[in-house]
């Protein structure tokens, strides 16, 4: 097979088979085990490995991307909560910090290609400069984009620091940016913001959507969704009192919907594979 996942969670593990045997994402296997316990010959015939796979968003992303399913690929989205605002700011300090043991396997194994995500916090950009460290250590060129889901279109912020590792140190230059300026054939539906990040200098220059443009927010009517003008977009009314424009269609999970509790954390922790796949192309586009 194709691909290994690696997913504790039960819920979203189930999920992950049933995309597999419907042929969404790569063909593989589903390993519910703790990567702690995961050892280098487990992953052994693989071309892809997915840690803390969620519910596929990155083969799904690499699919998007156009990475063939058998072209090598690992990618791993370390768990968020210990650097993330909403969490207890423990960071390293958290027993969910796995970066150590997600690394411990990249230096036993040498994958030629990594790519992951964080959220983007002051934490997290503490975080990324450990893995961009630790992975330069071990022989990898590393590049890092900070973007929001609202940069690939979407109705929300969603700001998650995006960093792809290479095995040929030449392959990301010192300061060189990521990927270079749009080309001059590029549409302006095409160009694809793009910027470098210095994990160790906080937020890199260039820009991406503003999360909190009015774009994004509206009115609502007696806190229910409601399109601003007839045949317009539709607003959800949030805790913080602002409307947020959503997908037309799309309904709140609510209580009584079969599965909620589970369907609501494997969202809430899974990526935006549209975001993804943009990353990969530019990884793609700069590869020799």
């Amino acid at each position: 097979m194709a691909a290994y996942y690696n997913e504790i969670d039960g819920f979203a593990a189930q999920w992950l088979r049933n995309l597999v045997a419907r042929g969404h994402i790569a063909s593989g296997e589903v390993d519910e085990r703790s990567i702690l316990e995961v050892q280098p010959d487990d992953i052994k015939g693989f071309k892809q490995a997915h840690f803390f796979a969620g519910i596929g968003g990155w083969s799904f992303a690499a699919r998007l991307a156009g990475w063939p399913d058998d072209c090598p690929l690992w990618t791993g989205s370390c768990p968020c909560q210990p650097f993330s605002g909403a969490g207890r700011g423990k960071g390293e300090a958290d027993e969910r910090h796995l970066w150590p043991a997600f690394f411990s396997l990249i230096k036993q194994c040498q994958p030629s290609a990594i790519a992951g995500e964080q959220v983007a916090s002051h934490l997290g950009y503490r975080w990324l400069a450990g893995v961009r460290s630790d992975l330069e250590s071990a022989g990898y060129a590393v590049g890092a984009v900070d973007l929001c889901a609202a940069s690939v279109g979407a109705p929300h912020a969603r700001q998650r620091l995006w960093w792809l590792a290479h095995s040929d140190e030449q392959f990301f230059e010192p300061g060189r940016p990521l990927a270079g300026a749009p080309r001059q054939s590029e549409g302006p539906e095409k160009k694809r913001k793009r910027l470098w990040l210095d994990a160790e200098h906080g937020r890199g220059t260039g820009g991406v959507s503003d999360p909190g443009s009015q774009r994004l927010e509206g009115s609502a009517q007696n806190g229910a969704t409601a399109p601003a003008v007839e045949g317009g977009p539709v607003y959800l009314q949030c805790a913080d009192g602002k409307a947020r424009q959503i997908e037309p269609g799309i309904e709140p999970l609510a209580y009584g919907v079969p599965a909620r509790v589970g369907r609501l954390r494997a969202y809430g922790n899974a990526i935006v594979p549209q975001v993804a796949a943009e990353v990969l192309k530019v990884f793609m586009e700069a590869r020799p």
